[in-house]
């Protein structure tokens, strides 16, 4: 039998054999790959929110995909690992605020092993023809996977998240977060085989180089195309929101304790409007929306607290969206948002569906308590089941309740279930001055785009806003201030592809990746078998 050689690059099949190392070079070897893969991890990291640096991304794929062209698989995971610590240390630096470093370098951590893993993929498909579409394949892959597990996932980081200002952008609202990541790092890993191609042969111009710079430019293009899915237009008028910021009276996890001072900074910042409104020197709402958290003390079972918000609703005049902690019927508490309407009082509800692990709820609670008794502040909430729009004054608005907004699912249910505006009420105090409010109002953005929706922005301490369907902001609040942000929003029901598809485009994704990864396997198995 004839043996069977499996098809390589033409770059690599002239390339000169090298010759014995010296020291140098070999430090050199081990080095310079390590240090390139933190760099491409820090340059992803600066691409986010608050700067306006989305062009870093694919740059920081193409260092990425340039260190791990050819590498073993073992190599991989561990190049992978590196970047995953240049990223996700920095990014995720506000979960350490006011507990201390563990908790941050433990969740950077676990992230950074999905990265590994992801860098283990890439490397295992870089030997490929086409390798970038395939590598951008396994990328998503790994972003589906941590989005799910452990503990429901943890979306933080998504590259799309990095793309509110990008040219990208509008392929949010063909595929989604999915589709959107996918075109960024294809673009990286495409310009890195181009670089990689004319670094080996600067003369060459064969088919494969064509093929490469092809697959740098289609997703910038394509971004271009999808532009037209992107529209502001009112499909049933616009409403009138009040967004209100009460503020909060100090930083830290301590303002819990004073959970009757922020109840009545929100009252106040509402009545505040409410006598502008009656002046003359403020637009009077169609509706109003309230943060997260605005309300600790259950209404329901505390009249005091009962007593200031119909006292709010009714001097503004509007129905309001209130964020409160309750106790629900079988006795566990919710993180509630409630529709407060001013002359019938509380009706319509929407409690929290996807809680935050460590911070409303502890899993295995007595395991992690040895390594640390915070645990023993994080909360003991029950998780909603349904989705749930409220209907105030003839607008449907579906709440997305903070955390709720990085995860895809959550989103996209509210919209088809007739939000024609999204509210994404927050609670940013624990998380003091740091880049979390940035970060978050960054997914809000792409989220608007995403689904063709205006999306509120209602923060307990900063940043607050009104952001168009097109992802841009309206208007902003600065952080712990006390603000009233009044703006004329369209309301719109029309669903964009992405919508739509739901799942579709990040399962069709997700298979690239493992088409890459089934056909090395194919491959090899073929070369045995010769």
């Amino acid at each position: 039998m004839t043996a069977t050689t499996a098809p390589t690059d033409a770059s690599e099949q002239t390339a000169p054999q090298p010759g014995p190392e010296s020291r140098a070079e070999r430090i050199r070897r081990r080095l310079v790959p390590g240090a390139a893969a933190v760099f491409a991890g820090v340059l992803l990291y600066l691409s986010f929110a608050p700067r306006e640096l989305w062009w870093l991304a694919p740059f920081a794929c193409a260092v990425l995909g340039f260190v791990l062209h050819g590498r073993r698989p073992k190599s991989g995971f561990g190049l992978g690992l590196l970047m995953g610590l240049g990223y996700f240390v920095p990014l995720l630096s506000w979960t350490g605020v006011d507990v201390g470093p563990l908790p941050w370098l433990a969740l950077a951590v676990a992230e950074t092993l999905f990265l590994g893993l992801t860098g283990l993929g890439i490397a295992y498909v870089s030997r490929l023809p086409v390798w970038p579409l395939w590598a951008a394949g396994v990328w998503i892959a790994g972003e589906a996977a941590r989005a799910r597990f452990p503990f429901e996932g943890f979306p933080w980081g998504k590259v799309a998240f990095s793309q509110p200002d990008g040219l990208f952008l509008p392929l949010a609202a063909l595929g989604g977060t999915p589709l959107l990541g996918f075109a960024v790092v294809l673009c990286g890993f495409g310009l890195a085989d181009v670089v990689r191609r004319l670094k080996a042969d600067p003369r060459v111009r064969d088919r494969a180089l064509v093929t490469s710079a092809a697959l740098t430019l289609t997703p910038v293009l394509a971004g271009a195309a999808a532009l037209p899915l992107v529209s502001n237009k009112a499909e049933h008028g616009t409403t009138t929101v009040a967004v209100i910021q009460g503020n909060v009276p100090r930083m830290g996890l301590d303002f819990n304790a004073q959970r009757r001072a922020v109840l009545d900074h929100h009252v106040k910042e509402t009545l505040r409007l409410a006598a502008e409104v009656e002046a003359g020197k403020a637009k009077q709402p169609d509706l109003v929306l309230w943060p997260e958290n605005s309300s600790d003390i259950d209404p329901y079972a505390n009249p005091d607290a009962y007593a200031v918000i119909d006292k709010a609703a009714k001097a503004i005049k509007a129905p309001v969206s209130v964020g409160a902690v309750v106790t629900a019927k079988d006795g566990k508490p919710r993180n509630r948002q409630i529709l407060w309407d001013p002359k019938t009082g509380p009706g319509a509800t929407y409690d929290k569906r996807h809680l935050q692990p460590f911070g409303e709820y502890m899993p295995y609670r007595d395991f992690f308590r040895v390594f640390s008794s915070d645990v023993d502040r994080a909360g003991v909430f029950q998780p909603g089941t349904k989705p749930a729009v409220f209907d105030m004054a003839g607008t449907g608005v579906g709440p997305v309740t903070c955390y709720e907004a990085a995860f895809d699912s959550v989103v996209r249910d509210q919209v088809k279930e007739g939000a024609q505006i999204l509210s994404v009420p927050s609670n940013n105090a624990t998380f003091e001055r740091s880049q979390m409010t940035y970060q978050q109002l960054a997914i809000d953005r792409v989220r608007a785009v995403e689904h063709g929706r205006a999306v509120m922005v209602p923060v307990t301490s900063g940043v607050s806003a009104v952001i168009r369907p097109d992802g841009s902001i309206a208007q902003r609040t600065g952080m712990f201030t006390a603000e009233s942000l009044v703006a004329d929003v369209p309301k719109r029901s029309s669903l964009t592809p992405a919508t739509r598809l739901g799942v579709w485009p990040e399962v069709l994704l997700v298979l690239v990746g493992a088409a890459g990864v089934g056909w090395v396997i194919a491959r090899r198995r073929a070369g045995a078998a010769g």
